[in-house]
């Protein structure tokens, strides 16, 4: 509503004085104020703030007529009557000095552009040059309490109990009545007034008196502290004609303001508190409406010591009171008690380190033009000391004392308060002085309305994340990013040539999609575009201040509608101006009214205006395109005159059209009633008075009435729907899925709340229950004061004032900037949606309560939503003292299990709370097992992991220990790593009987993202060692290998039973991944979770860890690791690239080359990416291979056919994003013939001549190799089994790579004695079943099987021999890998780093980088993995973290 802004600024009066202002009177327009002073009267301009003339009264006069008190201005700012203390009332006349006399003038450079347009045209507001002249002085013979200006009259009251009437003209002669307070009957109502009890009022005078316009009365306060409302019977005030009525039960008024446009009266208390008070129509009684008071929950050391109210202040447009306190500070209230502001509390009242400040005490103050600033000035002792302090700091520059002056407090307000029709809109608007603030997004991302939006996270009041894109659905509505996405506010500085001329702004509004402002001041108005950045002025300025806006404005599409009374033709006006158009009345259409418009807005194509004269007149707009500017046609379509129920027109607050209707016949079906204006709203003083439409007539169909002659249907008589209503919000889109939001009307109530009027629907068409209504009305809090409600997305917008500390400015004294903190105002929401729902539960509807909350379930807060009603309704329940007969909570559980998230909400909320509320949370949700044991049969891990922590609060440790063991083996078989590592940690402080918390043992297993094998990330086993390292045999391999589990002995021993029930459930998962041949989930399993790997398979070696059928086995590796099955052409299988020297010949040619990369490089960007070809001749004449490849190798496999290989090259790129071409053909793979001779090579060829034939081969050697990853974890899957001697693994393995050293070495191993016999066998037997299979199924492995047939036939042949244990290890201390050798076969990097020599086969180079550096960033898909390197003619593993 209103919000404070930056620090107050200190006017400082520019005369020298030993006197200080001690009360200020605004002019009737405040833009003039009447300052005094005990012998001196100031009047002030508020545009620029400075003074304009002061009179000082001689001291003679000042000892005859005594101190100034009081001071009043006659309504049209002619004259000034002042109080003085020996009961004088002293007239000044206000003399303009003529329409040329500024105090100031604008003084241009020359050459400037800006030139007088219109003669006797100010373009500036200049301060005027007036003058004060006194008049004869009238005697009232008693002390002065109060001063009150009528349009005629000047009322006086005086402390010997009379009521002067004096006339403002003839004062001196005629013009004197007096009236005796005694005269008046006073009673509790006008019905009883000639015979009820009356008041006693002798010895009693009116201490402090304001007069009402909207009620013509009086209200006062009497000095025995009584509240009273005199009513004058006829239209003079004269003592027979006097009825008064007071409130019961009060007695210690202090004093009171008047709300003219809601009708109320607030009286100050001498408790502190602010009683307002209404008068009841039909009694005449005064009634209590509501109070203004400071809560003990947000002010506790502050409620009830501010002593007695001293002011109260309603802002000029009747939205917001200032109150202020005899111990000083200022607090703001909205007009029915929605708490804005307080001075007395916070960065307010306290310094940041923590010692109270003294409330500023205020001895009077004005709000000035439209609300923007509150004019304060403080007490005389305050004063003094910030003089005193001042003239310490002034001594040098100013040897004269300054008169300590006024503060301004800065305010920016919502475009609400003065402009209602803005409330249909989804955008805070709030307008300063000189700039706008707006809340709506950048303007691309509301028309492009594209998913690429950011997501936002904004904290709602609850707190809870809100992450949106933008709905691309409704091109109304914003998307949440645009309008959540951050605290901060577009701000728009208003046009300075506009606001020079025409301040103050009095209304603003802005368009649907928020993206064009207009704003009106005191004449004219001017627009603004977010796209263009510009504001439009209007170019002849005459026109402009020809016009000055009444009713408000509104933006219809894109023309800005307006309530306007044109000076030149003396007559109102509606006009609309063309946004894109010039702002010219030449491009204007007018239509003439016949009334003063009052309120303006608009709905879809029609405009409804409310007029002075208490009518309501409703006109269709229509888009004309004929000429070259577009155009607005305007028809009236109806009149509707409220004469009968509106006592005053300033009473109405805001008038709308909405679709809203409650007759019989909404159901379901028919959403398009929302498309047709069927009922008025009507704020008439904070009541909400609705008028439907009259269906009861005989009804014509829409088909046979003519176009022309669409009579439109009557009103029906009004009906009042809500009390204390400040705002109302209601929109005219449709939208099948929310149609309990969009067509509902939501009500801001002040202190009350929010309300809504929802409508109730029978469900699935059904027809309705005549006893059901058709809507219901559901009030409900929030922690915000409600700007805007997004309909859809189920949000309050708001704003806020927060503060900010700059008390480290304090030297010798505190300025004002120490005094009090710098103030912001920042952007809140919240959601609402579960005390609707939690409404409709109380009152038996959950059915509509289902309805809605299914129609909001895709909010992506909405498990937030659920969470806070179970939190709300729990922490209620809980905590009541007395039984509550009819609980809501297992209503409200039974509502959720609706809904998906059931588990997670309970699980959520129940974390949040406390513990002692548990029990009659899961009373109401059912046991915390049961719903473990629904987490686990829902596959919701995480979940239940919640629930674990809740059973082991709740039940014993057996009962915790046994959950947590069936979670954790749900966890591995899922491969939930992170939450296994959870729960070994969990289970490990049950065992050490820590119950409370988690095991603060420290773990060496951080928490990873990625699912490669990180078993090297702790360890650093490069390439630089020596070879006499690497060949020190198994033992310290294996040492280096262990992964440490525990911390220390001690601590194991204490934690054996624990870890060896752990390790012996690990065990048995790591038994059921081999027994289903899953490697690689072994490997991920190990790697993540420290499993200790090669110990167990060496346990396991003549176990679990054999090989049942080496052909299954092959088939699933290739599977799992995305493995291609190797495919030959047909035509090369008696190709002269079998020769193993040819072809190393041929990939060092291709190596040297300039062009082979990019050849090969070429050939992949240019292929399209194909899909597999239609036919499958090549495929089909391999026999039945093609049935046992499975699916993940035969999409490989279809692209090898002999004509395809560019196609299979770009499906390569296409398959294996984050691999390159190198990489695909990694280089570290060592090629199954390596002895090439690489003399054969002449050093200098550098041409490239290629056959079809050896192209087929590079692109099969491409194509029979996995992802560099893949091999990566292979390569180190074959290391850990040949550290633990399972030789049949390291078979398969050997086999899948396609590596003939591997197998060469297995079969050296099988003369060991320590090898069992039917290992031995099993090998020979698996190699043979291969063979077979390879042979009928898989042609592509008989060229690898082929070249390792020496070996096998040295295994078919092999008899025992006793051989030296030393030929386990993998490599003989004595052969030792040397020179460019070992670089060659260890020290290749990956193909990122060297692109330039991509060796396509697979063959390894000599590096140029040092050996053991890998300058190769991580990058985002593939972290850093360890590589290991085979040894050429040995077993070498050399081990490293590249």
């Amino acid at each position: 509503m209103y919000f404070l802004t930056g620090w107050p600024r200190r006017l400082l009066c520019p005369l020298r004085s030993e006197e200080e202002p001690f009360h200020i009177q605004p002019s009737s327009q405040r833009f003039y104020f009447a300052l005094l002073s005990e012998t001196q009267l100031s009047v002030w301009f508020s545009r620029p703030s400075v003074l304009i003339v002061s009179y000082i009264e001689s001291a003679k006069a000042a000892a005859q007529f005594g101190f100034y008190q009081k001071a009043e201005w006659k309504p049209d700012d002619s004259m000034i009557a002042v109080a003085t203390a020996k009961g004088y009332i002293l007239l000044f006349d206000v003399q303009g000095g003529g329409d040329d006399k500024y105090l100031y003038e604008p003084v241009y450079p020359k050459g400037s552009s800006r030139v007088r347009v219109t003669p006797g045209y100010k373009e500036e507001q200049c301060a005027p040059a007036l003058s004060l002249e006194m008049k004869k002085p009238v005697d009232l013979e008693a002390p002065i309490t109060s001063l009150q200006s009528l349009p005629e009259d000047l009322l006086v009251c005086t402390a010997d109990g009379y009521i002067h009437v004096l006339h403002w003209d003839g004062l001196g002669s005629n013009g004197r009545k007096s009236i005796c307070i005694t005269t008046i009957p006073f009673s509790l109502d006008l019905q009883s007034a000639r015979g009820g009890p009356s008041l006693d009022l002798e010895g009693v005078y009116i201490r402090c008196m304001e007069y009402c316009v909207t009620l013509d009365g009086f209200a006062v306060v009497l000095s025995d502290g009584r509240l009273g409302f005199i009513t004058p019977l006829s239209n003079t005030i004269t003592a027979d004609q006097l009825q008064g009525v007071w409130a019961a039960d009060v007695t210690d008024g202090t004093c009171v303001a008047i709300n003219n446009k809601y009708r109320l009266m607030a009286f100050g208390s001498a408790s502190g508190s602010v009683l307002v008070y209404m008068i009841d129509t039909t009694t005449g009684s005064m009634q209590l409406s509501h109070k203004l008071e400071l809560t003990p929950k947000h002010y506790p050391d502050m409620y009830n010591k501010t002593g007695p109210v001293n002011l109260i202040r309603w802002s000029p447009d009747y939205s917001v009171a200032m109150v202020t306190w005899e111990c000083g500070g200022l607090s703001l209230w909205s007009v029915f008690g929605a708490h804005l502001i307080c001075t007395l509390g916070e960065d307010f009242a306290y310094r940041s380190d923590g010692t109270k400040k003294d409330p500023i005490k205020i001895s009077s103050m004005s709000w000035g033009a439209e609300g923007y600033q509150l004019w304060v000035l403080p007490y005389k002792q305050e004063r003094r000391q910030q003089e005193d302090q001042q003239e310490v700091e002034m001594a040098e520059a100013h040897p004269s004392p300054l008169q300590a002056g006024i503060l301004q407090f800065q305010f920016i307000k919502s475009a609400l308060t003065v402009n209602p029709c803005t409330s249909n809109q989804e955008q805070v608007l709030l307008h300063g002085e000189d700039r706008l603030y707006l809340t709506c997004g950048d303007p691309t991302q509301v028309h492009n309305n594209s998913d690429a939006h950011p997501h936002t996270n904004l904290q709602p009041h609850d707190g809870s994340p809100l992450h949106h894109p933008p709905n691309p659905d409704s091109s109304l509505s914003q998307g949440l990013s645009t309008l959540l996405g951050h605290k901060h506010w577009h701000v728009v500085q208003i046009h300075s040539t506009y606001l020079e001329s025409n301040w103050p702004i009095r209304f603003a509004a802005i368009d649907t999609a928020g993206q064009c402002m207009a704003v009106a001041g005191r004449r004219g108005l001017a627009h603004y575009s977010l796209f263009t950045r510009k504001w439009k002025l209007f170019g002849n300025i005459t026109q402009e201040q020809n016009m000055t806006v009444t009713g408000g404005l509104a933006w219809w599409n894109d023309f800005v509608v307006v309530a306007c009374y044109n000076f030149m033709d003396q007559q109102e006006q509606l006009r609309l101006y063309q946004r894109s158009s010039n702002l010219d009345n030449a491009f204007a259409s007018v239509t003439k009214l016949h009334s003063d418009t009052l309120l303006l807005n608009v709905f879809r194509d029609m405009v409804i205006l409310f007029r002075a004269d208490c009518s309501i007149c409703l006109y269709s707009l229509e888009r004309r395109n004929d000429s070259p500017h577009p155009s607005a046609h305007v028809e009236l379509l109806q009149e509707v005159s409220m004469s009968r129920y509106i006592p005053h027109p300033a009473l109405v607050v805001s008038v709308t059209l909405t679709s809203v209707r409650t007759e019989t016949g909404i159901t379901l079906k028919a959403p398009q009633q929302a498309c047709m204006a069927e009922s008025i709203m009507l704020n008439l003083a904070g009541q909400l008075i609705m008028l439907q439409r009259d269906r009861s007539g005989p009804q014509v169909r829409e088909k046979e009435t003519p176009s022309n002659n669409k009579k439109l249907l009557p009103f029906c008589p009004p009906v009042v729907l809500a009390q204390c209503v400040e705002n109302v919000w209601t929109t005219c889109r449709s939208n099948r899925k929310k149609r309990h939001l969009l067509e509902a009307l939501w009500l801001s109530c002040g202190e009350a709340g929010m309300k809504v009027w929802l409508p109730l629907f029978p469900r699935d068409h059904r027809k309705p229950h005549s006893f059901l209504s058709r809507r219901i009305m559901l009030p409900f809090h929030i922690n915000i004061y409600p700007l805007a409600v997004l309909f859809e997305d189920a949000l309050v917008l708001g704003a806020t004032n927060e503060t900010v500390l700059y008390d480290g400015l304090q030297g010798s004294s505190e300025p004002l900037e120490a005094l009090f903190p710098y103030c912001t105002v920042e952007r809140t929401s919240q959601i609402y949606l579960h005390h609707i729902l939690r409404q409709l539960l109380v009152r038996n509807l959950g059915e509509q309560a289902l309805m809605l909350a299914q129609s909001c379930a895709s909010l992506p807060y909405f498990p937030h939503v659920m969470e806070l009603m179970v939190h709300v309704v729990l922490e209620e329940e809980a905590t009541s003292r007395e039984p509550i007969p009819d609980p809501l909570l297992p209503t409200v559980a039974k509502f959720i299990t609706e809904f998906p998230l059931f588990l997670q909400t309970i699980v959520h909320c129940a974390r949040k709370t406390e513990y002692a509320l548990w029990n009659y949370l899961f009373a109401a949700v059912g046991n915390p097992k049961d719903l473990f044991e629904e987490c686990l049969i829902a596959q919701d891990l995480d979940t239940a992991a919640s629930y674990l922590i809740i059973l082991q609060n709740m039940e014993v440790p057996a009962v915790s220990r046994q959950h947590a063991t069936l979670l954790f083996n749900t966890a591995l078989e899922q491969g939930k790593w992170d939450l296994c590592r959870h729960m070994i940690r969990f289970l490990k402080a049950i065992g050490s009987g820590e119950m409370e918390s988690p095991s603060t043992t420290p773990t060496t297993l951080e928490p990873s993202s990625s699912g490669g094998f990180e078993f090297f990330r702790n360890r650093s086993i490069s390439l630089s060692q020596s070879a006499d390292a690497i060949a020190t045999g198994k033992f310290n391999l294996q040492k280096t290998f262990s992964m440490p589990t525990g911390p220390s002995v001690k601590g194991r021993d204490a934690e054996c039973a624990e870890n060896m029930y752990i390790d012996m459930m690990l065990w048995r998962h790591a038994r059921h991944l081999l027994e289903q041949v899953r490697l690689r989930d072994l490997g991920c399993f190990s790697a993540q979770l420290g499993f200790e790997l090669i110990g167990w398979l060496c346990r396991e070696r003549n176990r679990v860890a054999r090989v049942e059928d080496f052909v299954s086995a092959l088939k699933k590796l290739h599977k799992d690791f995305l493995w291609p099955f190797p495919v030959i052409p047909v035509g090369s299988l008696s190709s002269p690239l079998k020769n193993g020297r040819c072809r190393a010949v041929l990939s060092t040619r291709l190596l040297k080359s300039q062009s082979a990369d990019s050849l090969l490089n070429s050939d992949m960007d240019t292929a399209p990416p194909q899909a597999p070809p239609a036919d499958h001749t090549w495929l089909d004449g391999m026999g039945p291979s093609a049935k046992d490849m499975d699916t993940a190798s035969s999409a490989h496999s279809n692209q090898h056919s002999p004509q395809m290989h560019e196609a299979f090259l770009s499906l390569l790129t296409n398959k294996v994003e984050e691999y390159s071409l190198g990489s695909a053909t990694d280089l570290t793979e060592t090629s199954s013939v390596v002895d090439g001779d690489w003399t054969m090579v002449d050093e200098n060829s550098s041409t490239l001549s290629l056959s079809q034939a050896e192209l087929e081969h590079i692109s099969m050697e491409l194509a029979n190799k996995g992802p560099h990853k893949s091999q990566v974890q292979l390569r180190y899957l074959l290391h850990v089994f040949m550290e633990a001697g399972c030789l049949e693994w390291c078979v398969v393995i050997g086999l899948i790579l396609r590596d003939a050293n591997v197998i060469k070495q297995v079969i050296s191993f099988m003369d060991s004695p320590e090898v069992p016999q039917e290992t031995v066998q099993s090998v020979r037997n698996g190699l043979l079943a291969v063979d077979n299979w390879a042979s009928s199924d898989c042609l592509g492995y008989k060229p690898f099987l082929n070249l390792i047939q020496p070996h096998l036939q040295q295994l078919m042949e092999s008899v025992p021999d006793q051989v030296q244990p030393e030929a386990f290890q993998p490599s003989s201390q004595n052969n030792k890998l040397g020179g460019s050798e070992a670089l060659g076969a260890a020290a290749v990097p990956r193909a990122e780093d060297s692109r330039g020599a991509a060796a396509p086969l697979g063959l390894a180079l000599p590096s140029l980088e040092p050996a053991g550096s890998f300058p190769r960033p991580p990058s985002e898909d593939c972290p850093p993995e360890p590589t290991e390197e085979q040894g050429e003619e040995e077993g070498a593993y050399d081990c490293t973290l590249s």
